[in-house]
């Protein structure tokens, strides 16, 4: 299996822009990558329960909500409402079947933290 690497990270809108501008232009490999608008966003979005879904699906292939629940050992429906929040922001992916896939074998969490100003 192709190893595919997700990129999370924390970006404001002038960075994402010039990352765009840059990969159009061909000049960087564009690479799969999902941004948040800051941390407290991020935070917001992968809870802990969350986290550990994106891990348990990462180069699973697609899996049913059920099974997914399974693997990590949580109620359907806390997954099933997990899910829906991941798949509602883009970050998980629904089959033409109804399956959750999260098509990416490795993530990468990234962002930097400066000191006040």
């Amino acid at each position: 299996m192709n190893q595919t690497t997700l990129t999370i990270g924390v970006s404001g809108l002038d960075e994402v822009k010039r990352r765009m501008k840059t990969a159009f232009h061909g000049k960087a490999e564009v690479t799969p990558r999902y941004t948040f608008q800051s941390a407290q966003a991020m935070a917001r979005t992968l809870t802990p329960n969350r986290w550990g879904l994106i891990v348990a699906m990462a180069g699973a292939g697609p899996l049913g909500v059920r099974e997914l629940a399974r693997r990590v050992g949580r109620d359907v429906k806390g997954v099933h409402t997990d899910t829906q929040a991941l798949a509602s922001c883009g970050l998980i992916d629904k089959t033409d079947g109804g399956k959750l896939l999260f098509p990416y074998n490795h993530v990468r969490v990234q962002f930097d933290v400066h000191a006040a100003a």
